[in-house]
């Protein structure tokens, strides 16, 4: 049985110390918007007015999912899953170089891709399938491997949390935009055609045919009332680990910096199982998605970037890393108006 022990990080006195601290800073209130929003979770979610971070974590899991056998789901094979994954280890994606520019630590974790990997350094063997079921013919997961996948990622993250303070997620997963479409529509209610995107880079036609057989998998499947039932459902190998990452990373008191539409998408099946696991988040950008402003708003969550993004990988998170380390280290040394002599507003 899965037991997370979450608390939330609501602390009335932190937070008005904390906001006194900001706005004691040497600058107009409020001169540094989000940044010092971002100071105050921060200082919350650490239970301290110095916060900082210094011991990042970027983990992309990766995984395949079965209704990428049907021409429709995704403009690109199968097979490129397991080939990013190679494309990851020898250190030449985006979030390979976002990574080493920021000097952030990165493994990949293999949650369920339809290929054998050689062990070697920065890969994780998490592999519970070689890849989900196909939803238009029956559950991607059924719950009993859905339940597994939550305890793999957290157990993950456990054995991690000592060693870092901050955990960025992001994933690899051809047909996972679909996978997260479908949760996104169970989780909000929001309609299909208003989530459904181009993902990998669809044509109008291809849109149209991967928003048909979303409707097909809808039909067959419904919207289940209990969170891991739709992640059984309709989920990934790879979202249902990120989920239980997220809620292990929570329960470790962790700073959770989100990714984009997918990972948003695991976010939704881990609140709608602990509320509290959203304190503990952080929201890197606004994906050029559709999906994805739809689940901010069922979220109550503003991205500190929009640079119309939508490769996934992290990369989001990565470059949103250094406004986080800004907004904790303003908090941590910039000098206060007394302390420095400087006279403030009335």
């Amino acid at each position: 049985m899965l037991e997370f022990s979450l608390t939330p990080t609501h602390d009335p006195d932190l937070a008005a110390r904390l906001q006194r601290a900001i706005d004691d800073k040497t600058k107009p209130r409020g001169a540094l918007g989000r940044l010092e929003t971002t100071a105050l979770r921060l200082g919350l979610i650490q239970r301290r007015l110095d916060p900082r971070l210094e011991r990042p974590q970027a983990l992309v899991f990766a995984a395949d999912h079965g209704a990428t056998h049907r021409p429709g789901i995704s403009a690109f094979p199968r097979e490129v899953t397991w080939q990013m994954v190679e494309n990851f280890l020898a250190g030449g994606a985006a979030i390979n170089v976002f990574c080493r520019q920021h000097g952030i630590p990165l493994a990949v974790v293999d949650a369920g891709v339809d290929h054998v990997f050689a062990p070697r350094p920065g890969l994780i063997d998490a592999k519970l399938a070689f890849g989900s079921n196909d939803y238009l013919q029956a559950p991607a997961l059924g719950r009993e491997l859905a339940v597994r996948c939550l305890a793999t990622g957290a157990e993950l993250v456990r054995r991690l949390a000592p060693e870092t303070d901050c955990l960025l997620l992001g994933e690899m997963g051809i047909g996972n935009t679909a996978s997260a479409t479908l949760l996104t529509h169970c989780f909000t209610g929001a309609p299909l055609e208003a989530i459904t995107g181009r993902g990998t880079g669809l044509d109008d036609e291809g849109l149209a045919t991967k928003r048909r057989l979303l409707e097909t998998a809808l039909a067959r499947g419904g919207v289940p009332a209990d969170p891991i039932d739709v992640l059984a459902e309709y989920g990934g190998l790879e979202i249902g680990q990120i989920a239980g990452a997220m809620l292990a990373a929570a329960e470790r008191r962790l700073v959770i910096l989100v990714d984009g539409f997918i990972v948003t998408a695991a976010l939704l099946v881990a609140h709608a199982l602990e509320p509290a696991v959203l304190d503990y988040c952080l929201f890197s950008h606004r994906s050029q998605e559709p999906g994805h402003r739809l689940q901010l708003e069922r979220l109550g969550a503003e991205a500190l970037l929009e640079l119309d993004l939508r490769l996934g990988e992290g990369t989001g998170a990565a470059l949103a890393y250094p406004l986080i380390v800004s907004a904790a280290a303003f908090l941590r040394e910039m000098a206060s108006f007394s302390a420095a002599g400087v006279a403030s507003g009335s």
